[in-house]
């Protein structure tokens, strides 16, 4: 072994002798475990009686469609918000129970239900899971969805980089959950603050679960990034000038720069601390010669911006939402793409706010107090364009407007908060306070309640049915009471003294606004259970519920210039661009119809099974380097390398679909349609000709 472990390892199992040294036993997880083992179980018989094996495998686990793919991406980060919601239960639960020396103590615990070393590991992967592999899947899947659409593509520019990125995602996902069962995870917190990273302080197999799993991800991540923005300038539409790009699609190119530019030095700044853990140097290790701080930096030079690739996408939301339920265009379309890329620019500014208190200097802080401030700006701008655009409006109080106003008033209490944490003066006294962890969840919960929106909004062009309003509501004010029940009481208590991370509460006084977290996580839970009859009701109606290509009648932007459902090859011809809100302006110009005049041949990518082969692999990978079992790694990365070449040989990778196959398919879905709007649409429309427009698209974008 290249550095000395503690426990056994032998060349065969690595390290997976700790196993059979249970150090704690917990019912929690056993239940954990039994409830995952009946829902697969249940999942696996499913598919197994009806058939669907062969389905899944042809249109989803192969598929290389942006709109599945991103399906998939937010089915994941669905299922790890349910197991973030699970931690935070436990979190807020042995708090409230952990409160004053008298308090009960059970299952090894001295007080409470959950000790030090578990507790710590609890709210460890809540941050982790929350951050890395529930929002940013759900949010990335949305751009999956929504970006090729917007700008008028038939794709996204790579597939099957997108599918890669997908299934990388999938295995970061995985990493955590088998972490759960076998091993432990790491208690350093979802940072990994160093040194407790290290060897010395962590010597279980926790925080490598914590390093593989991030790693695994932000590759996937990456991948993703360059593919948007590759997507985004290179396959727009006949006239879809930078001018006339939908807000959406601006956030999400600004987005993407971010997390390009920074998932790298996320990626680097793991391999250094895997570098302290697996090769013996100290990088991180301050008497040897390293600095801890250096890693706080590297962290955060990545953490921050970080904070702004998930909030850029859902303020693209929240800009595409309420112009259609106000009825009217977005107030100030140029100072908001202004805006989006300002964030994105300074948010490389602002990262060392998170830790002001360790002395860098009155100057230092200065300057990156006023940084911090400046991201007031052009987020002050985006709020007061949003509330030009409600101003005088014809307003629709949908499901998805709903969630929007309410990610508005959290992004407003959540700025003012975080311009007073911005104060170095301020952020001294509640460093480290549960004011600060309200604060980050305040942000944190705009991007949740922009996402549901979008979600809503956006649920009928991919399925084409309506998810049910009336359970959509009750969802809404459930989630919304939990929201004010669990965090107004979570900022008085970090003005009151409460740090974070604890597992037990020594001030009795403290013990009701614990108490009222407690009754607003049970009110989550109720909205949990509202979201999935909310899901059964839609689907067991969704004859009734079925739309036509404009789901709310008043949409804006091109993507509701498309079929509902949205066919796998997205549009019948290329569409041509001629305003900045091209389907309002087509609705305006009564020139609705999808049937053009005559087809084309549409070129389109094969499924291919490589991209889940290769995250098998490296599902095989990541728990062979957790568990040190070399042999494996080194298969896997054989089995990778080759996979790959195998891949760069294969020239058979699309295929053309025949004009008159187009056309017949084209006619199926026009008459489907017309049925639902009891009015078939008038041959000629706006998409008719080859391209009905002024004049015709370029070579370039014919190239494309």
């Amino acid at each position: 072994m290249l550095v000395d472990l503690q426990g056994p390892w032998n060349p065969i199992f690595g390290r997976l002798g700790l196993l059979l040294e249970v150090h704690y036993n917990n019912p929690v997880l056993f239940f954990a475990f039994e409830l995952s083992v009946v829902v697969g179980v249940i999942l696996v018989f499913w598919a197994t009686c009806a058939r669907k094996w062969g389905y899944l495998w042809r249109e989803w686990l192969t598929t290389v469609d942006h709109k599945k793919i991103g399906v998939m991406y937010i089915l994941v980060g669905l299922v790890m918000l349910f197991r973030g919601f699970f931690d935070a239960l436990m979190i807020r639960s042995q708090q409230a129970i952990a409160v004053g020396p008298d308090s009960p103590g059970m299952l090894g615990a001295a007080h409470g239900y959950l000790p030090p070393y578990h507790f710590d590991q609890v709210f460890t992967a809540h941050g982790m899971i929350m951050i890395l592999v529930a929002a940013t899947p759900i949010l990335v899947g949305i751009m999956n969805i929504v970006v090729p659409l917007q700008i008028g593509a038939r794709d996204m520019a790579y597939p099957y980089l997108n599918a890669l990125g997908l299934w990388l995602t999938v295995v970061s996902a995985a990493l955590v959950m088998i972490a759960l069962f076998v091993g432990d995870f790491s208690h350093a917190g979802w940072v990994g603050l160093a040194p407790l990273t290290e060897l010395p302080y962590s010597p279980g197999v926790g925080v490598d679960y914590w390093i593989w799993s991030i790693q695994i991800g932000s590759i996937g991540t990456t991948m993703g990034a360059i593919n948007l923005i590759a997507t985004i300038v290179k396959m727009r539409a006949p006239g879809m000038t930078w001018g006339r790009i939908p807000v959406f699609t601006w956030t999400s190119m600004a987005s993407n720069i971010i997390a390009l530019t920074s998932f790298p030095v996320l990626g680097v700044t793991l391999a250094l601390l895997t570098f302290d853990r697996y090769l013996g140097t100290h990088f991180f290790t301050v008497g040897l010669g390293g600095d801890l701080m250096m890693y706080t930096n590297l962290f955060w030079i990545w953490g921050h911006p970080e904070v702004y690739f998930v909030v850029l996408p859902a303020f693209g939301m929240l800009s595409e939402i309420i112009p259609t339920f106000s009825e009217k265009p977005l107030f100030g379309y140029v100072t908001m793409v202004i805006a989006s890329m300002a964030i994105a620019a300074v948010s490389w500014s602002v990262w060392l706010h998170h830790f002001f208190t360790m002395g860098a200097g009155p100057n230092v802080n200065a300057y990156f107090s006023i940084a911090t401030m400046l991201v007031g700006i052009p987020t002050g701008v985006k709020v007061f364009n949003w509330a030009f655009t409600m101003y005088r409006a014809r307003m629709r109080f949908d499901t998805p407007m709903m969630w929007a106003i309410g990610s508005i008033f959290l992004l407003i209490s959540g700025g003012l908060t975080g311009m007073m944490l911005s104060v170095p003066a301020v952020n001294y006294i509640v460093h480290n306070s549960v004011f600060v962890i309200a604060h980050f969840h305040n942000m944190f919960l705009l991007i949740v309640y922009a996402a549901f929106g979008a979600v809503s909004y956006w649920f009928p062009k991919v399925f084409g049915f309506k998810l049910d309003e009336r359970w959509g509501k009750w969802f809404f004010w459930f989630f919304t009471a939990g929201t004010l029940m669990v965090f107004i009481p979570m900022y008085t208590l970090g003005f009151m003294g409460m740090t974070r991370r604890l597992d037990y509460i020594s001030h009795p006084a403290w013990q009701p606004l614990l108490t009222a977290e407690m009754i607003g996580i049970g009110l989550y839970a109720i909205s949990i259970a509202m979201f999935v009859i909310q899901l059964a009701v839609s689907l067991r109606d969704r004859e009734k519920n079925r739309v036509g290509a404009d789901a709310w009648g008043t949409s804006r932007s091109l993507e509701w210039a498309s079929h509902s459902p949205v066919p796998f090859y997205n549009f019948a011809v290329t569409p041509v661009v001629h305003a900045r809100d091209e389907w309002a302006w087509r609705r305006e110009h009564g020139l609705t119809s999808l049937r053009p005049d005559r087809y084309l041949d549409i070129h389109m990518p094969k499924n291919t099974a490589v991209p889940l082969i290769l995250g098998l692999l490296s599902l095989a990978f990541g728990f062979a380097m957790v568990w040190r079992i070399w042999w494996l790694a080194a298969i896997s990365v054989i089995g990778i390398i080759v996979v790959i070449i195998y891949r760069s040989f294969d020239k058979d990778t699309d295929y053309i679909i025949p004009a008159a196959e187009v056309e017949k398919m084209e006619k199926e879905f026009l008459e489907r349609a017309s049925k639902i709007e009891g009015d078939a649409p008038a041959a000629g429309g706006a998409a008719g000709g080859v391209y009905a427009a002024p004049q015709a698209p370029t070579k370039k974008h014919q190239g494309d």
